[in-house]
């Protein structure tokens, strides 16, 4: 079990992941670092309900959800000031500048590199 990181305790974070063990996992590990895990969502839908309705601090998009891109998401979160990055096998990001440079973890994704870079998302600038 991890200790609790700081700047991630109380932190508000989506989970978009449409395999269910990668989302559990990246579940477990906010927990563990004392973050609040909205989801995790397995599609584009879910996650924009769930942006509506909740405060959220950051997020993790994974790139393809079942044929599906999450840039609807990562516009959404944009338009509300909500720090995310991507979690994905997917190497390719699309070629607007706004989705390249976001930050990018390549699955798979180790606790400390996913739990470095959120805790990166959410630091004060």
């Amino acid at each position: 079990m991890s200790e609790p990181i700081p700047g991630l305790v109380g932190r508000r974070v989506l989970v978009v992941e449409d395999e269910y063990l990668i989302a559990r996992d990246l579940e477990y590990s906010l927990q563990q670092a004392g973050a609040d895990v909205a989801g995790p969502v397995p599609d584009v839908q879910q996650a924009l309900m769930l942006i509506e309705a909740d405060a959220l601090d950051a997020a993790i998009l994974d790139v393809n959800l079942r044929g599906d891109s999450v840039y609807a998401v990562a516009d959404q979160l944009t338009a509300c000031g909500v720090p995310y990055l991507f979690a994905t096998g997917d190497v390719q990001i699309a070629d607007r500048s706004d989705y390249r440079s976001r930050p990018k973890l390549e699955k798979p994704i180790l606790s400390d590199e996913l739990l470095r870079a959120v805790n990166k998302l959410v630091a004060p600038s």
